[in-house]
């Protein structure tokens, strides 16, 4: 057994005691194990712990021990847990990627720790969709919500579903619930302590843009055959407005520095903007504040925090076929009054400097779910067709 990593999987978890047990037991289900094992090869598993004030830590340290123990595969992966003191996806990230996780790994999973991997070979799959193309960068799976595999939904429920529809029908989507980054890649990304909420947002954008180097180009992210994940859908109306102003602050933030402050970056600061951004901050640690704070002062109505922030409802619409556009057409419209809401409240924020949202939003209804055993795989098509994020 060759014992470099070549694989590192990075679990992102904040208080998900009531999650992250079957999380990880779907994670120790994974023919990737299996395949490395075949291959003589290894890789590494590490629970990133943040701020954690439950039994997040102990409950996964627990599943490691077990598993390291009596999994079939056990010589193809080591586990661990690290724990963090401050709370907070960015800093776990940016400590994964860049200190964390083994240098050799050429290939990082990034997952969160409330999700449950529906099809055993999702991670190798994903593996191999980078593998195999050298064009990819990041490969992703189907996000698949949890009410998509109830047989009777709630009114609630269907629009949900509705506008994961609309969601999807956009090219080159990366949830950060799930994916699989080429380490070279991640490793000269690093995230703005005042990121906020929508690193996923801004991974995409110097991913399919090579660190804002050329156009877009959405092959640079691709979706692996037959992988998919589950994880609970916000339905009430509480949770619907806080995650959208969640994601008003979050795609303002990552539209001022894509745009406008990174794209006027010389072309070797870009190349190395890991570095860049380090240096930044270092200098500076107010430094993504003050370009809020400015663009705020310019910015006279909650519409105007970022471009497309009426028309992308409707432009998502379009990316939908036939009957389609128009039976939604409905949803488009209360999709546009949430943003409007969620978005006042985001200006609201931005401008008295609230920048740390992040709402706390569980999921302890995956504790006990369990996915039709034997329609599990099967459902994934029609999934598909009813799948989306929690945005």
């Amino acid at each position: 057994m060759n014992t470099a990593r070549s694989i590192a999987i990075g679990i992102i978890a904040w208080n998900e005691e009531a999650a992250i047990s079957a999380m990880l037991e779907s994670l120790f289900e994974q023919t990737l194990f299996a395949e490395l094992a075949a291959k003589g090869m290894c890789c590494e598993i590490i629970c990133v712990a943040n701020g954690c004030t439950d039994h997040t830590a102990a409950v996964a340290a627990e599943i490691f021990e077990k598993h390291s123990q009596t999994h079939p595969c056990k010589q193809a992966f080591t586990a661990r847990v690290a724990e963090v003191q401050k709370r907070g996806k960015i800093n776990a990230w940016n400590l994964f990627v860049h200190e964390l996780s083994a240098r050799e790994a050429q290939f990082l999973f990034l997952a969160d720790g409330d999700i449950i991997l529906n099809e055993p070979q999702t991670l190798w799959s994903m593996y191999r969709a980078l593998e195999e193309n050298s064009t990819a960068i990041v490969s992703t799976d189907t996000p698949i919500k949890d009410i998509a595999l109830k047989s009777r939904r709630s009114v609630t429920e269907r629009i949900s579903l509705a506008a994961s529809r609309m969601t999807q029908s956009a090219t080159a989507q990366l949830t950060g619930q799930l994916y699989c980054i080429k380490a070279s890649v991640a490793r000269n990304i690093y995230l703005p302590a005042d990121l906020a909420a929508c690193e996923d947002g801004f991974i995409k954008a110097l991913t399919c843009t090579y660190f804002l180097t050329h156009e877009v180009r959405p092959r640079h992210i691709v979706v692996a055959p037959s992988a998919s994940h589950i994880f609970e859908a916000y339905v009430s109306l509480k949770d619907i407005l806080n995650n959208q102003k969640r994601q008003m602050i979050g795609q303002t933030i990552v539209h001022l520095l894509v745009d406008r402050d990174l794209k006027q970056l010389p072309l070797e600061q870009k190349l190395n903007l890991a570095e860049t951004l380090r240096a930044r901050e270092a200098a500076d640690p107010n430094w993504l504040k003050l370009l809020i704070a400015e663009h705020m002062r310019r910015t006279r109505h909650c519409w105007q925090l970022f471009p497309n922030l009426v028309s992308s409802r409707f432009q998502r619409l379009r990316g939908l076929r036939g009957m389609k556009r128009f039976t939604h057409l409905p949803v488009a419209f209360a999709g546009l009054a949430v943003s409007l809401l969620a978005a006042r409240r985001a200006y609201r924020a931005l401008c008295t400097g609230y920048i740390d949202y992040w709402p706390d939003t569980q999921s302890p209804n995956l504790k006990t779910f369990r996915a039709p055993s034997a329609t599990s795989v099967s459902i994934s098509k029609t999934a598909i067709e009813i799948n989306g994020v929690k945005s």
